[in-house]
């Protein structure tokens, strides 16, 4: 990839924003994590705009657990000396997977693949498919984080989400992750539910911070195309509900002693997920299962593109041995480097660098002055000390932020 050099707006300059040393481009350092997709779930969430599949009948589990390790099997080339730092197996619901199952693919896993000795292993688990006993078994075979799909612990709020469990089988699936072992433990909630106000939003946050988690990742519900909330849209809380809402969740976490290191994402101190840091300072990621997206750096072309597999599970089982799992790649030129760079790095509350940017794209800094510019000028962007981070204005308007480093035909 052919190297970007502008000249750097003068304010830019003068004020030290820049460092004006030419960029060494990208390393060999660029961690690499391992994403694994399970595409089942007992039933379809009708918010849910991921790749996931009622199970009708028995799930195929050997096959599709073969499936995933042929199709890690055909990028093995590809990575071929790089170490695995993360590994994270999403959904879906991978919970569905036996303990016989999860064993048999952590040790496949480990039998192929270089894996660093303190490796996060994080597998989603929802509250209503965990059978009692099952997250020991787990936790035996390697997995080493859980997430838990709570997203609240009202009863009349999941009826409304359409989720299969209740707020008892909540609380008792948290219970039972720790007893078997779990301190690095994430809870899924959601806010601006159906009718909810900020008291009942509140309600959520203190019986997951009494439940003593880590870890706690807090997003707003929104409706997304194709799913069936979108076709039959329940009424959501207003704009004013929502920031308050947001205001007095916050106050409530930072009470509490969670910090909020990304948009969605609180945690107590050294309880920061991995995985999920790895995609927001743009590293690589290798993507398996039905689905699946993935994200691969070359050094001897300083080039990064993306891949993404075959979405329907039998589809994917048919063709994980051979090329045709990819459902398609592409190569990223400078413009989409920029603008995925700055879609993951503003998530932080901490941004990103001058030099992380340049190692990790391959492109010089100045490539993005004349946007930088205008962001800072709008109060929008912070610049200090060689980080970029976005300012509390473009936290909250985050959009507007990023339309700064989209291609100008966009």
């Amino acid at each position: 990839m052919a190297m970007v050099l502008l000249r750097a707006p003068a304010s830019l300059r003068e004020h030290g924003v820049l460092n004006m040393s030419v960029s060494t481009g990208m390393n060999e350092a660029i961690p690499l994590s391992l994403y694994i997709h399970y595409p089942w779930c007992v039933r379809k969430c009708p918010y849910c705009d991921f790749n996931s599949h009622s199970s009708e009948g028995e799930i195929p589990e050997q096959a599709y657990l073969d499936a995933l390790l042929a199709d890690l099997e055909q990028h093995l080339g590809e990575i071929w000396g790089r170490r695995i730092d993360t590994i994270f197996i999403g959904g879906g619901t991978p919970s569905l997977i036996s303990p016989e199952g999860m064993d048999f693919l952590l040790t496949q896993l480990r039998a192929r693949l270089p894996i660093r000795p303190d490796i996060e292993i994080t597998m989603e688990a929802n509250p209503g498919t965990i059978e009692q006993g099952r997250f020991a078994a787990f936790r035996q075979a390697g997995i080493n984080r859980l997430s838990i799909g709570i997203q609240s612990f009202d009863d009349d709020k999941l009826k409304a989400l359409g989720r299969v469990h209740d707020s008892r089988q909540a609380r008792a699936a948290i219970a039972s992750a720790q007893q078997a072992g779990f301190d690095n433990l994430n809870l899924d909630l959601m806010f601006g539910l159906p009718g909810q106000d900020a008291a009942g939003a509140v309600a959520d946050l203190s019986q997951a911070i009494k439940a003593g988690v880590p870890h706690l990742s807090w997003y707003q519900l929104t409706i997304e195309p194709n799913t069936a909330f979108a076709h039959r849209p329940p009424s959501l809380p207003d704009e004013d509900t929502l920031w308050a809402i947001q205001c007095e969740g916050e106050a409530t976490l930072a009470a509490a002693g969670f910090s909020q290191y990304e948009i969605s994402a609180w945690s107590q101190p050294g309880s920061r997920c991995r995985h999920n840091m790895n995609y927001w300072q743009f590293a690589d990621y290798l993507g398996i299962g039905a689905g699946a997206h993935g994200k691969l750096s070359r050094m001897d072309t300083q080039s990064v593109s993306r891949h993404w597999k075959q979405r329907h599970p039998q589809r994917y089982m048919e063709t994980a041995a051979g090329p045709d799992v990819l459902a398609g790649s592409r190569q990223l030129d400078q413009g989409d480097l920029l603008l995925e760079f700055m879609m993951n790095a503003l998530r932080l509350e901490q941004g990103s660098s001058q030099v992380l940017f340049e190692q990790r794209t391959g492109l010089s800094l100045e490539y993005a002055a004349a946007a930088l510019q205008k962001a800072c000028d709008r109060g929008l962007l912070i610049w200090q000390d060689g980080q970029i981070r976005p300012s509390e204005m473009g936290r909250r308007h985050l959009n507007q932020l990023l339309a700064y480093f989209m291609p100008e035909e966009e």
